[in-house]
């Protein structure tokens, strides 16, 4: 798949960037994380309305093994870590500045023996989770998301589900349909600041 320009902070570290790490606070289910953001990673410096509309309309996971797809520099995960002493967390990024930043993260937060972020390459394709928790890249395009989804998804265990925020202009409600046509029965949690949190479960 060709990366163009509007999608390149997504998928690519650009080495004409400079790497500044910018620190952040991030208010996540009535705790408050010091976590550090950085050039080239989505959401740097800040942690991105969808992503507050996640953590304000949802409660925690309460344990198990929870993916946090498309990890950026860790916030969703990392809360998760935090938040469910019992969570085992995996968290994705093609991005490999995002996935140093999140170990950082990790690390500083006490976290490692429970969170550990990686590239897709680098996760064992047969593990299965309990819950995935995203704000997934939906500026890839249509195509790229879904070809994402469908990767990770089916690896949901037995009754897992997958809890995600996605813009209501960005095509929130139609990826609804398309997740329960794909055999995902979805569901909408919250609707939030022009944001839907939408939850798929699998049979």
């Amino acid at each position: 798949m060709s990366e163009g320009p509007a999608e390149d902070h997504y998928f690519t570290a650009d080495p004409t960037v400079a790497f500044k790490r910018a620190p952040i606070t991030a208010e996540v289910w009535g705790r408050t994380l010091p976590l550090v953001s950085g050039s080239g990673v989505f959401a740097q410096g800040r942690v991105d309305i969808g992503t507050s509309v996640l953590f304000r309309e949802t409660d925690p996971p309460t344990g198990g093994r929870v993916l946090d797809l498309g990890c950026g520099y860790g916030v969703i995960g990392l809360a998760v870590a935090v938040s469910a002493p019992d969570a085992t967390v995996t968290a994705v990024d093609v991005n490999e500045r995002a996935v140093l930043l999140a170990n950082e993260n990790a690390a500083a937060l006490g976290v490692t023996d429970r969170y550990r972020a990686a590239t897709p390459d680098a996760v064992d394709p047969h593990a299965a989770y309990d819950e995935i928790w995203s704000n997934p890249p939906i500026r890839i395009g249509k195509q790229a998301l879904h070809e994402l989804l469908l990767t990770w998804l089916p690896r949901l265990a037995p009754g897992g589900r997958a809890v995600m925020v996605v813009g209501k202009n960005l095509g929130a409600d139609s990826l609804q349909r398309w997740l329960g046509e794909q055999g995902f029965p979805t569901t909408r949690l919250a609707s939030a600041k022009g944001f839907r949190v939408l939850e798929s479960r699998r049979g």
